[in-house]
């Protein structure tokens, strides 16, 4: 009974992991409110209920989105530390997970998120809010490290640095899309950099 009962709570599982990888790439590639409950049912072929079962309404289904998705970029940002030393090539390795994304044909799920941001639940405001304050901390701390130990320049304060590298990254990511242009991203994103690696 025990193997039995461990078995569907895997399956269980399993479905709701599929639900989120078919959801999340709906959203980088349409928009949160550009996609039904029936599109993710129909691409899984599985029934509108078995959704329901697993996230009861879509404002849960966005939420859960935007707690993984921030928790894996917060590992690739952990991996980054640990991996990387100096300030600079932190912050091109910041620059590549967006590179990545793009490159994929799909968008940074906050960034989409935020383009709707009036029309989101509340929590999932919340969720989205939380993300770019995450990255801009981490990018501060970056910053500051370049700074302190004279690897990278600028004038404005670490935090302001990092709110214009994130927002300059994601307008580089909307304004590359119409183009299905990756390597006009590559150019903006490393022109933003250049303004704090160059003295």
């Amino acid at each position: 009974m025990a193997s039995k009962v461990k078995a569907s709570q895997q399956d269980r599982g399993e479905t709701a992991t599929r639900i989120l990888d078919v959801a999340e790439r709906l959203v980088q590639v349409r928009g949160f409110n550009a996609f039904s409950y029936a599109d993710v049912a129909s691409e899984l072929n599985i029934t509108k209920a078995a959704l329901h079962y697993h996230f009861p309404g879509k404002a849960e289904l966005g939420q859960a989105l935007v707690t993984r998705y921030a928790a894996r970029f917060a590992e690739a940002l952990a991996a980054v530390e640990a991996g990387l030393d100096d300030a600079p090539s932190r912050l091109d390795a910041y620059a590549q997970l967006y590179l990545d994304v793009l490159r994929d044909e799909r968008m940074c799920l906050c960034g989409m998120l935020a383009s709707e941001y009036p029309t989101l639940p509340p929590p999932m405001q919340d969720a989205v809010v939380r993300f770019f304050e995450d990255n801009e901390t981490w990018l501060a701390r970056v910053l500051r490290q370049g700074k302190d130990d004279g690897t990278l320049h600028f004038a404005p304060s670490p935090t302001e640095t990092a709110r214009m590298i994130v927002s300059g990254l994601e307008g580089a990511m909307l304004v590359a899309r119409p183009h299905g242009d990756v390597a006009r991203f590559s150019s903006v994103a490393s022109q933003l950099l250049a303004g704090v690696t160059s003295a």
